[in-house]
């Protein structure tokens, strides 16, 4: 049976709620040093201002949205592929519990690829997929993949943010570091990454991805709302289109975008249907159930 996404979320940790308040503070107070003509060189006029910061309510210049997390450790979503009317397999996308990597707490991601006896004839897949993102959501610190297809790949990435570099290898035969910019991602922290924005019609969103070996600039456009039917039941979404381009200009962005997603029209942004091309073959993944 399938069963209609949870509509919990989970909300993030309260040190990004408290930046985001002192964010607003700090803006207040430019705010009330014009109103006031206060002179910031005076001692008295600072201390005076510091007072007025720390007493405005957040109703004097409206309410701090409370960044939402809407998805937990044992998240489990399953999803049943097809090729054209041709089953084709089955895909999870999982969060894990969290883990600490290179001393930072992460969210651990994971995603599973598998097709069926029929489709392997033509184009087999066994993937894993590992992704494991700061807790507060900010960058990736490690990503895995490992393929067994007609292109093995054993990828490992490693996030140095210290030196700012992303270091690749694949089956121990590793490539030349690239440099990352603040808030790079891996390709399947993207999933989640998309699911923490704000998903307007018509919209763009820009994110810097890399698996370690080149840099992308993600540009995920957004679509209009709509519903979208699975099995005889109709789910509002909204659907993304993310497209990326390659930042060294070698492998300029596609005309047709390899990746789509549909995502629910709700606070969850359940990935509903994912459609995906693969070399010459486009796949289709659409939601089948979720755990808990």
């Amino acid at each position: 049976m399938r069963s209609q996404p949870d509509s919990s979320y989970v909300l993030i940790a309260g040190i990004r709620r408290r930046v985001d308040w002192m964010i607003c503070k700090i803006k207040a107070g430019i705010l009330v040093s014009k109103l006031l003509r206060i002179d910031r060189k005076s001692i008295h006029s600072m201390a005076l201002l510091s007072t007025l910061i720390m007493l405005l309510p957040p109703s004097l210049f409206g309410a701090v949205m409370e960044r939402k997390i809407p998805f937990s450790p044992g998240e489990k979503l399953m999803y049943e592929g097809r090729w054209g009317i041709i089953p084709a397999g089955e895909v999870t996308l999982e969060v894990l519990p969290r883990e600490t990597i290179q001393g930072v707490e992460a969210y651990h991601f994971a995603m599973t690829t598998k097709t069926n006896a029929a489709v392997d004839l033509l184009y087999k897949i066994r993937e894993r997929q590992d992704s494991y993102v700061a807790a507060d959501m900010s960058r990736s610190i490690l990503y895995k993949k490992r393929t067994e297809s007609k292109h093995p790949r054993d990828v490992v990435a490693n996030f140095d943010w210290d030196k700012s570099k992303a270091t690749y290898t694949n089956v121990g035969q590793s490539a030349a570091p690239v440099h990352i910019v603040p808030g790079t991602f891996d390709p399947l922290a993207l999933f989640y990454i998309l699911r923490l924005q704000n998903l307007t019609e018509n919209s763009v969103i820009e994110i810097p991805i890399t698996d370690g070996s080149a840099n992308y600039r993600v540009k995920a456009t957004i679509g209009k709302r709509g519903f979208i039917e699975i099995e005889g039941k109709k789910y509002p979404s909204i659907e993304v289109a993310p497209d990326k381009e390659r930042l060294d200009g070698i492998v300029k962005k596609s005309e047709n975008p390899q990746l789509k997603i549909w995502f629910s029209a709700d606070g969850n942004k359940i990935p509903l249907k994912i459609q995906s091309q693969v070399g010459i073959v486009s796949f289709i993944f659409e939601f089948a159930s979720m755990a808990p």
